[in-house]
């Protein structure tokens, strides 16, 4: 028994350590990256001279050991929420995020409610 809970916590930890030194995927962030010239192309489709260079300082912040979100955090401090094609939840854009679901639910409200009355 005690070595079958050691070893559900040996395996346990090693997944959070392996996800931990995971380095960052040029191509994942490439594509998740919007050209600002190219207006709706990510900088992995885009041959403009500022995805190549936007190319370049993500090598350069995945060289110097930056995840993922740290990439898309300094280039939306940078360049601001447009560059990345999923924005982080925050409070300046919820209602963006937000709305679609209201709309849903009032409207799933309002079909129910004008089908009740219709019979």
């Amino acid at each position: 028994m005690k070595f079958n809970l050691f070893l559900f916590f040996f395996i346990f930890l090693s997944k959070f350590i392996m996800a931990a030194e995971k380095s960052a995927d040029p191509n994942l962030i490439h594509k998740n990256l919007r050209c600002l010239v190219c207006q709706g192309q990510s900088i992995s489709d885009s041959n403009s001279d500022f995805a190549q260079t936007i190319k370049l300082v993500v090598k350069d912040l995945i060289e110097e050991g930056k995840t993922e979100e740290e990439i898309y955090t300094f280039m939306t401090d940078k360049y601001g929420d447009w560059i990345v094609f999923k924005p982080q939840f925050n409070l300046q854009n919820s209602l963006l995020w937000i709305l679609p679901y209201i709309a849903l639910i009032f409207g799933g409200f309002f079909i129910f409610s004008f089908l009740k009355k219709r019979q």
